[in-house]
C-alpha cells in the first residue's frame, strides 16, 4: 500500500483515507494545514494510484489492510477521517480493530443505499458497460475532471495528483470497488453501524451533494457521540470544495477528542 506522510511523527496521528476511483490526493488541498497539528498518514488503497491492485475489494478487506499498515507503524487509536467510501473502511476498521481506530471522520459518506441519487451523466457514461469500459481506456485527464467534477456543487479545482492516481484505476477495479462499498452498506447501514462503536464521530455532508441525498446525513443523529455538520453550496467534494472549512471541522474535533491518541 503505497503510503505518504506529512507532519511530524511525535504529533497525534491522522490516517486520510481517499473514496472509490480516487486516490490519495484527494487530500492535498487539506494536508499542509493538517501537518501543522498532526502525524498525517495519507493512503492508496489498493487498486488505486500507486497501490498495486488485490484479490479482494470487499471493505472489510480494505480495513484488514489498512490495519496492517497501522500495525507495521506501531499506532494506535488513530483519528480516521474518511471522503466518500473512504468513510466506510474507516467505519470498518473501527468494527474490526477498535484498538487501532479512535476518532472517526465521515465525510460525503452515504448511510444507507436509498440515499443514492442519479448519478450525473459523466459518471454513469464512464461506469456503464460495454461503453464505459472503452471510454475507460481512452479517457483523457480532460475527462477524468469533468468526472471527478460532476458530483461537486460548482467548478472546482482538481489535483494533478488526484487525476493521475485515477489514471492508473482500471475499469474493472473500479466495477468491483463500487459493488462491493454497495455490498457493505446494503448489509447493514453506516449509522447502525457506528451506533454500536465506542467512538466519536464527526460527519461532514454538503448540501448540494449531488451523490447522495443530503438531507440523509441526518440519519447518523440516531448515532450517540455523533456530531452532524452541514457546509452550504458544497457538493460531494468537501475537501476540494471548501477545503478550509472542512478542515477547521476536522481540527476541532480531533482536537476536542483526541484522548491517548498515538502509539
Amino acid at each position: 500500500m503505497h503510503v505518504v506522510h506529512h507532519g511530524s511523527r511525535q504529533a497525534p496521528p491522522l490516517l486520510l483515507i481517499h473514496g472509490s476511483g480516487a486516490s490519495g490526493g484527494t487530500w492535498n488541498p487539506m494536508v499542509p494545514a493538517l501537518a501543522g497539528h498532526h502525524h498525517v498518514i495519507r493512503v492508496d488503497l489498493p487498486g488505486c494510484g500507486q497501490s498495486p491492485p488485490a484479490p479482494s475489494y470487499d471493505v472489510p478487506d480494505q480495513a484488514d489492510r489498512v490495519a496492517a499498515l497501522l500495525d507495521e507503524l506501531g499506532l494506535r487509536r488513530v483519528a480516521v477521517a474518511g471522503h466518500s467510501s473512504g468513510g466506510y473502511v474507516a467505519t470498518a476498521l473501527a468494527e474490526r480493530r477498535p484498538d487501532l481506530a479512535g476518532p472517526l471522520v465521515l465525510i460525503s459518506s452515504g448511510p444507507s443505499p436509498d440515499a443514492v441519487l442519479p448519478q450525473p451523466f459523466a459518471v454513469r457514461i464512464m461506469l456503464a458497460p460495454p461503453l464505459g469500459a472503452l471510454l475507460w481506456r481512452r479517457r483523457s485527464a480532460t475527462m477524468i475532471r469533468r468526472g471527478i467534477g460532476a458530483t461537486a456543487a460548482g467548478p472546482v479545482d482538481i489535483p494533478d495528483e488526484l487525476v493521475s492516481g485515477v489514471q492508473t484505476i482500471s475499469y474493472r477495479t473500479m466495477r468491483t470497488v463500487l459493488r462491493r462499498n454497495s455490498a457493505y452498506i446494503a448489509e447493514r447501514a453506516v449509522p447502525e453501524r457506528l451506533a454500536d462503536l465506542d467512538a466519536p464521530v464527526l460527519v461532514i455532508f454538503g448540501d448540494g451533494d449531488r451523490r447522495w441525498d443530503p438531507a440523509s446525513a441526518r440519519q447518523y443523529d440516531a448515532v450517540p457521540n455523533a456530531r452532524v455538520e452541514i457546509l452550504p453550496g458544497v457538493g460531494h467534494l468537501p475537501v476540494l470544495e471548501a477545503p478550509e472549512a472542512t478542515t477547521e471541522l476536522l481540527l476541532d474535533f480531533t482536537a476536542a477528542n483526541h484522548g491517548p491518541l498515538g502509539r
